[in-house]
């Protein structure tokens, strides 16, 4: 026997709506993917408008800054325009959780503006129904950008950096940027820690591929400049320290006030082209694991080296944390060495000339360390950033159906004014847990889903008020009785 239904309809400020409603009460729709459909087809609109209008102006402003770039270069107007086709990759990355927020508080707000929330309560369907019908779009919006994350940008990325390097060929020292470990120059490591214009300051470089001696350049400022078959670093007011890794008795200091190397472009642009020199924002996550595990192999080799130095000079093998722990174990023994009677001053002066070495090598050691933890740090926020972002998506989603429910406003500018601020906390957090992840102050984890967690305490606290159809923040102004007061005055 089939159940009869009941027509409502409800007449809204801009369009009339109808739900077929059964004698129970509760509304009847050819299992719950009418409704899905419904809200969906309200979402993605409005999504694809948000999302076209975001990437402009991301792009706009992009396409500004890179001017610089091509003037004076030469270049033909399609190489210009692949440069900026690739770049596309990491604009539409942060475009679309904006969008998903903007496409849900302008869904929503037109629904609740048009009383169509209010038909759907009226109709049995509650607002936690509704909101889990919204959900799906984050989640299938979310995937999408997992996948996009993971496999297309990745290339495109790479395939702009490679452009990008034939772009700055003549103006190589751009492509360095301070804080980020250059493992692309043949035969070295480097790593700034400052950069004025074309200036590089606190330069550190450190030789790669020798296994017979370990060569570490530092200086306190730096360039490059590219003539035709070569790329020309020049290092200014530093040291040259190399070290014997056979005997690791032989060691030289060597201090200079310039000193120029020469690197093949050739070779350089060779190592761009392969596979395995690309940067964290251009891997996969197998490529970023793998990076990972290369890096801890490298640390722990610079540990054992720095063990055995210990064991040979001091006689203590045990790897100490810290720079200034080891420091100050070189020191005691200085010390202990000036004082025993044992030893006759031939054999005091090689002593601390052993102990002297190894001070320089801690150091060394050390800054390498921290420079291959930073590396390896990076590498872990580029994993956290491909899947943040897009649960991020879904953050938004249940974000967006409260606020849009509560301010029953809908349009685009209403949406993209609620949404500021959110938008502004949020990217400003993510930056600021990238940047502390980066320089090991919290774990790449944290840093990356700290955001997200305050994110979706909030979205909770109003889908929470939302479902039972409370207003979250209240305020209980005083009652004033003005008649008393006058009265009291009198």
């Amino acid at each position: 026997m089939k159940r009869r239904k009941l027509e409502v309809i409800y007449f809204s400020n801009k369009s009339n709506k109808k739900f077929l409603i059964p004698e129970s009460g509760f509304l009847l729709i050819s299992s719950m993917r009418l409704l899905n459909r419904y809200i969906q087809k309200e979402l993605f609109f409005p999504f694809i408008f948000s999302l076209l209008v975001i990437i402009f102006i991301l792009f706009t402003n992009f396409f500004l800054r890179a001017l610089d770039r091509f003037l004076g270069k030469g270049l033909d107007l399609p190489t210009i325009l692949e440069y900026l086709v690739l770049n596309l990759a990491w604009i539409v990355s942060l475009a679309v959780p904006m969008a998903v927020l903007i496409a849900t508080l302008m869904s929503f707000g037109r629904m609740s503006e048009d009383n169509e929330i209010i038909a759907m309560r009226a109709s049995g369907i509650s607002s936690l129904t509704v909101i889990r019908s919204a959900l799906i779009f984050g989640l299938l919006v979310g995937t999408a950008l997992v996948l996009f994350n993971n496999f297309i940008q990745p290339d495109m990325n790479y395939r702009a950096r490679l452009l990008s390097g034939d772009i700055y060929r003549k103006r190589p020292g751009m492509i360095i940027e301070p804080g980020h470990f250059i493992d692309d120059l043949p035969g070295y490591s480097m790593i700034i820690r400052g950069k004025k214009g074309e200036i590089f300051e606190d330069v550190r470089i450190f030789s790669k591929a020798n296994k017979e001696s370990q060569t570490s350049i530092q200086s306190k400022t730096g360039s490059l400049s590219a003539i035709d078959d070569a790329i020309i670093l020049n290092l200014y007011d530093g040291e040259i320290h190399e070290l014997d890794l056979k005997g690791y008795e032989h060691y030289r200091r060597i201090k200079f006030k310039k000193h120029v190397i020469m690197l093949p472009a050739d070779d350089l642009l060779l190592s761009r082209r392969d596979s395995s020199s690309r940067t964290a924002r251009e891997m996969t996550v197998p490529m970023i694991v793998a990076k990972q595990k290369l890096y801890a192999q490298r640390i722990n080799l610079v540990k054992k080296r720095l063990a055995r130095s210990f064991k040979r000079t001091i006689g203590d093998s045990i790897f100490y944390k810290n720079s200034k722990l080891a420091l100050s174990v070189i020191q005691q023994e200085q010390v202990r060495v000036e004082k025993d009677s044992l030893l006759n001053p031939a054999q005091v002066r090689v002593k601390k000339r052993k102990l002297r070495t190894l001070e320089h090598q801690v150091k060394n050691e050390f800054n390498l360390i921290n420079s291959y933890v930073r590396s390896q740090n990076k590498y872990g926020v580029e994993i956290h950033k491909k899947f943040s972002l897009p649960f991020a998506c879904i953050l938004f989603v249940l974000l967006g159906t409260s606020l849009g429910i509560l301010a029953k406003k809908g349009g685009f500018v209403v949406g993209i004014s609620l949404s500021f601020g959110f938008f502004l906390a949020y990217y400003l957090f993510m930056i600021g847990g990238k940047d502390m992840a980066i320089r090991n102050l919290v774990t790449p984890a944290i840093g990356l889903w700290t955001p997200n967690a305050i994110l979706l305490i909030i979205s909770l606290y109003l889908t929470f008020y939302t479902i039972r159809e409370r207003t979250p923040l209240r305020i209980n102004w005083p009652e004033l009785n003005i008649r008393k007061f006058l009265k009291r005055k009198k």
